[in-house]
């Protein structure tokens, strides 16, 4: 095939306005096989946007031969994932913990290679989670084993199901595949910044489901890995807490794939009690913050706001204590979401639907935690969390509100005692607060200077009306469980994987690293045989 890239064509504009901009270029060599594998927006110059397609094709003869002529052609291969089958295996099945983003993607690529795993998730099958989590939303009413947090699909089910990425991974194909085949849209192999949206995951997961399934994969939901056995640092057994009996048994198994996620709290406890190699990692806390979706989209489009999709936007500042301020998990047209895993411990998070059509944009706006900012021990960046997690339950009436302040208040340091024109979106309800007295003073301070910087990147985003919610703490993960070059922690067998291991930052990463570990668990059965 041969590629094309940076195609600027108008707003308003068919694919015939690419092919002439192609043929521009190509001159008379013929265009076959057009297929876009690229697109985004130029809103660089708000008088003049532009969108900018990369388009695979294929040419005659002349075009291959004298590609060099051809400003912005380039020949390509299409990637093909090298997937290994292990044909005949008798050895114990493999089993992959937890069925995020991670977890999903390693059973899946177990079962292809005809390993059968068994999959164990504490939550329950995403069908049924649903349920669950919307009754959270509108009642308070929590279920600690199903939630935002836990259950088929991981956190980012509940999130905007963004599928950018700062890896460049060849493996980040065999993900987009999967997904489109499990019924995601096909333009999330193209377009810049893709998403998929809560509505269009839950089918998504349960479709991934039904293929490990299919190539003779197992599910056990309400199963919570508690423990394990070894021999001399080699994994044999896994120990299962069959959630609805309240009964414990033995899985026998060679590998385990420990994609347990960020917020399985009492299984790190479980894993530092039994000395497994943790340390503890940089991650970040924060508030989310919500303006109109309509006044985003005047401030990064202009004129033009209203004939493009739903803007957005990721920003970072320094500031004068040598620590800055990011924006994280823009959800255009969506909703701030309690996020709450644990009993009298509040949590948010932002989410968007598929079509982002809701009246505020949210986003986190952050700031990092470094291990020199917290006490010993490997997991004192959770207890860091947990507490701040408690005072915000706290601060908003200890009942799952969340505290709320306007941003010129929290930028004053006082008390909010009314909301402008943005109303909190956090569904059980809020309090006025100073979320200033909910954080350490590194944070507080570095949040006070960065909103008037981050207001000079969109104007409004300080306003008046601007407001915040806290906490949004569960960002990633505060822990890091080590693992050497084959993928084994310290018990051979025992793979870590995922944004709960500390090895990926959000849905495509984390799927990634899934594939990753599958792989070194092909690698490590074939290196045995």
């Amino acid at each position: 095939m041969l590629r094309i890239t940076n195609i600027k064509v108008d707003i308003d504009h068919s694919i015939d306005d690419i092919k002439k901009e192609m043929k521009n270029i190509l001159k008379e060599h013929e265009i076959k096989n057009f297929k876009i594998t690229g697109k985004a927006i130029d809103a660089r110059n708000k008088n003049n946007i532009k969108y900018v397609y990369t388009i695979d094709f294929e040419s005659d003869e002349k075009v291959y031969n004298n590609i060099e002529k051809y400003k912005n052609v380039s020949i390509i291969e299409e990637y093909i994932y090298p997937q290994q089958v292990i044909n005949e295996y008798v050895g114990n099945r493999p089993v992959v913990i937890g069925t995020g983003p991670a977890g999903m993607l390693s059973a899946l690529i177990l079962a292809q290679a005809n390993l059968r795993p068994i999959v164990i998730e504490r939550g329950k099958a995403v069908d049924e989670r649903v349920n669950d989590v919307y009754t959270f939303f509108k009642t308070g009413k929590l279920d600690e084993e199903s939630n935002v947090q836990y259950g088929e699909g991981g956190a980012g089910t509940f999130s905007d199901g963004k599928l950018t990425t700062n890896t460049h991974n060849i493996r980040i194909k065999k993900v987009v595949d999967e997904l489109i085949e499990a019924g995601a849209d096909e333009s999330i192999s193209y377009i810049s910044k893709p998403h998929l949206g809560t509505d269009e995951l839950v089918k998504i997961v349960e479709n991934i489901r039904k293929k490990v399934i299919n190539l003779g994969g197992e599910y056990r939901f309400k199963n919570k890995f508690v423990g394990y056995r070894e021999e001399n640092k080699k994994l044999k057994k896994l120990k299962i807490l069959n959630l609805e009996n309240n009964e414990e048994y033995e899985l026998e198994t060679d590998y385990a794939i420990l994609a347990i996620g960020h917020s399985a709290r009492d299984t790190f406890e479980m894993l530092n009690d039994n000395n497994i190699d943790l340390s503890k990692k940089v991650f970040s806390i924060g508030v989310r913050i919500e303006h109109k979706q309509d006044m985003i989209n005047k401030a990064q489009y202009g004129k033009f706001y209203d004939k493009l999709p739903p803007a957005e936007y990721k920003l970072n500042v320094r500031t004068s204590n040598g620590r800055g301020a990011y924006t994280f998990c823009m959800c255009p047209g969506g909703v701030v979401v309690p996020s709450s895993s644990e009993k009298n411990r509040l949590v948010v998070n932002g989410m968007s639907y598929s079509k982002r059509d809701l009246e505020n944009a949210n986003s986190a706006v952050l700031v990092n935690v470094t291990p020199d900012d917290l006490g010993e021990g490997n997991l004192s960046g959770m207890y860091f969390q947990r507490e701040l997690e408690e005072k915000a339950y706290i601060m908003g009436g200890s009942n799952y509100k969340a505290p709320v302040q306007m941003v010129k208040d929290f930028i004053n340091n006082v008390e909010s005692v009314k909301i402008g024109n943005v109303k909190p979106s956090y569904s059980i309800g809020y309090k006025l607060c100073n979320l200033n007295e909910l954080f350490p003073s590194f944070v507080s301070e570095t949040l006070r200077e960065a909103f008037p910087k981050l207001d000079d990147k969109i104007r409004g985003f300080a306003g008046n009306d601007a407001i915040i919610t806290g906490i949004e703490s569960r960002t990633s993960s505060p822990i890091r469980i080590n693992r050497d070059d084959k993928y084994n922690s310290s018990i051979k067998g025992l793979i870590p994987c995922g944004e709960g291991a500390g090895y990926a930052g959000g849905i495509m990463s984390a799927a990634v690293d899934g594939i990753r570990c599958a792989e070194a668990v092909i690698n490590l059965i074939l290196e045995e045989e």
